[in-house]
Parts: C-alpha cells; sequence; structure tokens
C-alpha cells in the first residue's frame, strides 16, 4: 500500500532578515560615522588647546609687564596713601603737604518749608559756570572787589517754574541736570531753618561757581542769584582751593588730592596736611614679579602637558593621543621648541635658565625663585631685557600665542579643515541613508512577496495532499 506524507515550508521572519541584510549595507555609514567621531573629537581637542593657549598668551603678557611692579610705602598713612602706578624707578621721595585741594560750597538764605513754593511760578532759568575768583576780600563768606573768571569748561541750565518752584524742587532739578552740582537741603535748626546747600562735584580754585538768573521770577533771582565779582544772595561756607604739597623740594599745585604724576610709578592721594616730612619708599614688588613668573610656568606646564598627551603615538598598550601625527598639533610643538631654544642676543643673559627658569625632564618647566631673585638683585635691565624686550622671551611667546590663536592661524586653519571634513563626510552619509531607505523598502517588499508565495505553495500543498488521501485505497 502506497503512503503520502505532507511538508510544509515555513515563511520568512521578514523584520529580522531585512535586519540582518541592512546590517551589512549600513557598514560603509557606521565606517563614516567612526570617522565623523574621531574628526569631532580632534575639533574638542583643539578647543580645548585654543584656550590653553590663550591662558598662556596673558600669563605671557602678565610676566612681560609684571616685571614693572613696584610697591609704595607711605611713613605716614594719615598724611598720604600711595599706589603703584605704571612704570616707575625705585626710589625714597620727601612728601610736604602745606594745602588739601577743595571744592566751593554755598549756602541760600533759610526757608520756613522745604515744599512750599517760592515765587510765583514763572519760568527762570539758572546758569552755572565755572570758574577763578581772584583778587578782593573775603568776609562773612562774601566777596568784595573781587573777579570771576569762566574756566572755559562750559555752563549748564536748569529751568525752575510752578513744577519745581520749591526748595526740594529745586535741589532735585539742579542734581537731576548732572551740571557737576550737588544740592542739598540742610536744617539749621533756626526758625527759618531749611538751606539749600550747593558744592561743587570737582576740587579746585577754577571750579567756584556763578549762577545767573533770567526770568520772570524775582524771588529765585534773590534766593540763587550768584556772581563772585557783583551781587551774591547765597553765602560761600567753603572756598574752591588747589592742594599744594612739595616732591623732594619741589613745589607742586593740583585741583585735585589725587595726583598721578607728582612722582613716577605712583599715585598719591593727600589727606591732610603735615607737619613735618613724610616719606614714601617705592619699590620693586618682588612679590608680585615672583607671582608672574609663577603663572607663567604653571600656564605653559599645563599647555605642555596637553600638547604631549593628544601627540602621544601608541606604544606599549596605551592607547594613542586623539591628536597623534595632526600636522597642526606637530607646527606648534615645533615653534614652541625654537622659540625656548633660540637666545637672547642682547645684554648679558641670553637663557631662562640663567634666571631660573628652566626645562626639566618630561618637558615641564620649573621655577627656582631664589635664582631669579638673584638675578633681578644683580641686574634688573638685564632680567627685563631677556623676558620683555621685542625679541625677549615672553615677547615672543606672546606673539606665538596671539598668531596661533588668530585668524588663518594654526588652530584656526586645522579646526576649520577638520570641520570641513566633518561637513563633506555628513553629506555622505546623508546620500547613503538615503539610499539605505530605499534598499530596505526594496528588501521588506522582496520578502514579503516571497512569504505571500510560500504561503500559497503551502496551501496548494495542503489540498493536493488531502484529494490524494481521500482517494480509495487500492486492494
Amino acid at each position: 500500500m502506497a503512503s503520502i506524507s505532507s511538508s510544509t515550508t515555513t515563511a520568512f521572519d521578514v523584520t529580522k532578515l531585512v535586519s540582518q541584510l541592512m546590517a551589512v549595507e549600513r557598514r560603509p555609514i557606521d565606517t563614516l560615522n567612526n570617522r565623523i567621531s574621531d574628526t569631532q573629537a580632534k575639533i574638542s581637542s583643539f578647543g580645548t588647546l585654543s584656550s590653553l593657549v590663550s591662558a598662556f598668551q596673558s600669563a605671557a603678557l602678565g610676566l612681560r609687564t609684571g616685571l614693572q611692579k613696584l610697591t609704595t610705602t607711605p611713613s605716614d598713612p594719615l598724611a598720604f596713601s600711595a599706589t603703584p602706578n605704571g612704570t616707575g624707578v625705585p626710589g625714597r621721595y620727601s612728601v610736604e603737604v602745606s594745602q588739601l585741594a577743595q571744592s566751593q560750597s554755598l549756602v541760600a538764605a533759610g526757608q520756613a518749608s522745604k515744599t512750599a513754593a517760592i515765587g510765583d511760578g514763572t519760568a527762570t532759568t539758572l546758569t552755572f559756570d565755572f570758574g577763578t575768583i581772584s583778587g578782593g576780600t573775603l568776609g562773612g563768606g562774601i566777596y568784595s572787589g573781587a573777579t570771576f573768571t569762566a574756566s572755559g569748561t562750559g555752563s549748564g541750565s536748569v529751568v525752575i517754574d510752578s513744577s519745581n518752584n520749591t526748595l526740594e524742587g529745586i535741589r532735585d532739578a539742579i542734581n537731576a541736570a548732572n551740571l557737576g552740582i550737588g544740592a542739598t537741603i540742610v536744617n539749621d535748626g533756626s526758625g527759618t531753618p531749611y538751606r539749600l546747600a550747593l558744592s561743587s562735584a570737582n576740587s579746585g580754585v577754577n571750579n567756584s561757581l556763578r549762577i545767573s538768573v533770567s526770568g520772570g521770577d524775582g524771588s529765585i533771582d534773590s534766593l540763587l542769584g550768584y556772581d563772585p565779582a557783583g551781587t551774591q544772595n547765597l553765602t560761600q561756607t567753603r572756598s574752591a582751593q588747589n592742594a599744594q604739597l612739595t616732591v623732594n623740594g619741589i613745589p607742586i599745585t593740583s585741583a585735585s588730592n589725587t595726583l598721578t604724576e607728582a612722582i613716577q610709578g605712583a599715585s598719591l592721594t593727600l589727606k591732610n596736611v603735615t607737619s613735618s616730612p613724610a616719606n614714601l619708599s617705592v619699590s620693586r614688588d618682588t612679590a608680585a614679579i615672583n607671582a608672574a613668573v609663577t603663572a607663567f610656568v604653571d600656564a605653559y606646564n599645563a599647555l605642555a602637558s596637553q600638547i604631549k598627551s593628544r601627540s602621544a603615538f601608541a606604544v606599549g598598550g596605551n592607547s594613542a593621543g586623539v591628536l597623534a601625527g595632526d600636522s597642526g598639533l606637530r607646527q606648534m610643538q615645533s615653534q614652541l621648541s625654537d622659540i625656548f631654544t633660540s637666545p637672547v642676543v642682547t645684554g648679558t643673559l641670553s637663557s631662562l635658565a640663567q634666571v631660573g627658569i628652566a626645562f626639566k625632564n618630561g618637558g615641564q618647566l620649573q621655577f627656582d625663585s631664589a635664582t631669579f631673585n638673584n638675578a633681578l638683585a644683580a641686574d634688573f635691565d638685564d632680567v627685563v631685557n631677556l623676558i620683555a624686550s621685542p625679541t625677549g622671551f615672553a615677547t615672543r611667546l606672546e606673539d606665538w600665542a596671539r598668531g596661533t590663536l588668530s585668524a588663518g592661524g594654526v588652530i584656526e586653519s586645522r579646526t576649520q579643515s577638520l570641520r570641513d571634513f566633518v561637513k563633506d563626510r555628513n553629506a555622505e552619509v546623508d546620500r547613503l541613508e538615503q539610499r539605505m531607505t530605499l534598499l530596505e523598502k526594496k528588501y521588506t517588499q522582496e520578502y514579503t512577496n516571497l512569504n505571500l508565495l510560500l504561503s500559497r505553495m503551502n496551501t496548494t500543498s495542503t489540498f493536493l495532499t488531502q484529494q490524494l488521501l481521500a482517494q480509495p485505497k487500492s486492494e
């Protein structure tokens, strides 16, 4: 007796099969993405180096300018203070202060109220001029026979009308005009206690005031009109005057109590008149200079350490640096080496090692402050020449850093080249991704159709098997 067996062909897992096929097809894209990631890491690495070069540039500038730092020590801090100011020469100076600079102050007649209207509110203009009061006599705050010469620094005006014709309104209007005049209201405790007080913001004899009044309100004129050479409706409570002093016996006059040029390298701020000469010592600020050298060494070592690690090749199982073999980084290394090994040809000092700034094993700089301070004491000018002259090390290194960071410099050029590479590869990936979309769609359709075909074949096979089994058995 014949027997019949049936078999069923299993359908494909289309999703899984297409995924496996696409994984193979996407290998070129994966390779490109890996290259893009590696290049972006290089761009980031150059960004880090850019920050370190910028910090090194600042440190080189700080070293170049820091050599000139001074410290100032007054013998009588109650008489004057002093701060370093630019480039100076160490020395000892005798200072005598005979008069302090001050600004003029005026006060108006008292009023019963600071909020009551003064006059009828007719618009009246106050014009303020600065100048010098000369000659005549001063008694009870009033000048007699004096002259007033405008200083030529300009004048300013304030309009008083019904909106502000009170003491408070006048005060606020003057202050809001920013004319270099301060206005306040003083309560003197009398029956008419409120008095408008005016003071020049700047000291010096050429900052005395003249107040001209024009307009129809005579009450404002009688309160505030002031001409040192004529009618004076305000009383002077303090005269404008210049500071007077001597430095090493040289008479000096100043409109301000702060003098920036009386002593080279130091700014003086006068506080009190002296009864006897006081001294000012100006000396090198060795601590600040050493701090500038330390900052320079630290900034270089931070940069050098990153250059070394990022340029390292894979050796003995160690991974290669992100920028191993990069032409831009090699150029930076070569330029730095050239600067440090090129001696200064002027002066008696030619290398940084002679002043205690030397390389140690591993390419790091180290700073010997004792050697450096001895060099400063022995010949300060030669140290300045070695470091801060046009061909000095700090100057050349600062110029190198500036050029490296500039548009068209090593870092900018290499970074732009790397960005262009990433842009091109991303465009290539986009094109391939479009192809992958179409290919995945094609594979999915093909294997879906194949499954349909297999399904029909299985159905036909089942039908035929059933038909054969239904036939009568042979005897």
